[in-house]
Order: structure tokens, then sequence, then C-alpha cells
């Protein structure tokens, strides 16, 4: 079965105090829905429309386990905590 993945790309830095907030939450929302961080790094080569800013790469079971945790409740309140405290581009894709 294919893996999925959830991919958060930053595209400016985020709000230090909103962000703590959103990881203290976000980081065991992942591992309990599964995921296992692959990524997260401010080291990033950025091409074409990229921004070199923060990324982050988490990986699941499949992408059906990738949606779940990004819609799960524990999630949720990891975003509620960042409070558009960060301009991120989030995709949730399928591997092979």
């Amino acid at each position: 079965m294919p893996k999925g993945y959830f991919l958060s790309a930053h595209r400016s830095p985020a709000n230090p105090e909103k962000r703590q907030a959103y990881l203290e939450l976000a980081g065991p929302a992942m591992i309990k829905a599964g995921g296992q961080t692959l990524a997260s790094t401010n080291i990033v080569d950025a091409h074409e429309n990229g921004a070199a800013e923060q990324t982050v790469l988490v990986e699941f079971e499949s992408f059906e386990k990738a949606k779940a945790a990004y819609n799960s409740d524990d999630y949720q309140a990891a975003l509620k905590a960042l409070d558009g405290g960060a301009d991120r581009d989030i995709r949730i894709f399928e591997g092979k």
C-alpha cells in the first residue's frame, strides 16, 4: 500500500509564541495518528516559487491516515493554538 505524507512549507517565519503553542500539540497529535517525522528543518534550498523557510515532512502508513491525522481533533487543537501565526503551504499526498 502506498504511504501517505504531510508536508508543511512555511512562506515566512512564524510568530514564535504561537509556533511554540502549536508545536506542543502538533507533534504529539501526529505521533498519536501514526505519523513519523522524516524531516523538520529551516535549511532549505528553495527554487521556482519556493521559500527557504521551515519545512516539515511526516510519513504515514497511507494517504487516508495522513488525511485523518490532519482532520483529527488533536491536530485541529494545534491549529487553533497556532491561530494564524504562520503562513504555510500544507500538502497531504500519496507516495509510491
